[in-house]
């Protein structure tokens, strides 16, 4: 499948986020639909709308339920779910709060080399999330990024090759502390 239009990715996420579009004949009803979500949904053209969700559709990511009042219900699948959190996580960035709480979260991880693509594809990820590796499978950050990081090993499946240790001090820590920019 091709990559998706930024109209289509909006309509996973949507539906992602447990939003059931309704579509229907009726004009009256479709601005009650859109009225309800954010801005930047309203401001969709509602003719690149349809044929989004006709290729979203044809690409089997997602499928119609019609309702008994003639509406019909674009239901997202597996693969549209996996997909559309693969565009999440693509936005997904650690949060810096006003104050450093002085804990290091680490986080590690040991994958098998016959699985050496997720491993780098992991390493990748971590590290453009803002986190520094202190070595090939160890990665630091300073502040609380728990949730982050849950979100992006299951993902990628790979919960049970990752562990996450909360530190109050690593040896090379004033190196650390400049590499983030903390003295």
């Amino acid at each position: 499948m091709k990559g998706l239009g930024p109209t289509a990715q909006k309509v996973l996420l949507l539906l992602l986020g447990g939003f059931a579009l309704g579509l229907s004949g009726s004009p009256l009803r479709y601005r009650r639909t859109l009225k309800s979500i954010s801005k930047e949904w309203r401001n969709i053209n509602r003719r690149n709308l349809y044929h989004a969700i006709d290729r979203l559709y044809e690409s089997k990511l997602v499928h119609y339920a019609e309702n008994k009042d003639g509406t019909i219900l674009v239901v997202l699948n597996r693969d549209g779910r996996r997909i559309a959190l693969k565009y999440q996580s693509e936005d997904i960035s650690i949060p810096k709060p006003s104050r450093w709480d002085r804990r290091w979260r680490v986080v590690i991880f040991d994958i098998p080399e016959t699985m050496k693509n997720l491993r780098d594809t992991l390493r990748r990820r971590l590290k453009q999330m803002g986190l520094i590796e202190l070595q090939k499978s160890v990665l630091v950050h300073p502040y609380e990024c728990r949730n982050e990081i849950d979100f992006v090993i299951e993902l990628y499946q790979a919960r049970k090759y990752v562990r996450f240790i909360e530190a109050i001090s690593i040896d090379n820590e004033l190196h650390l502390k400049h590499k983030f920019q903390l003295l």
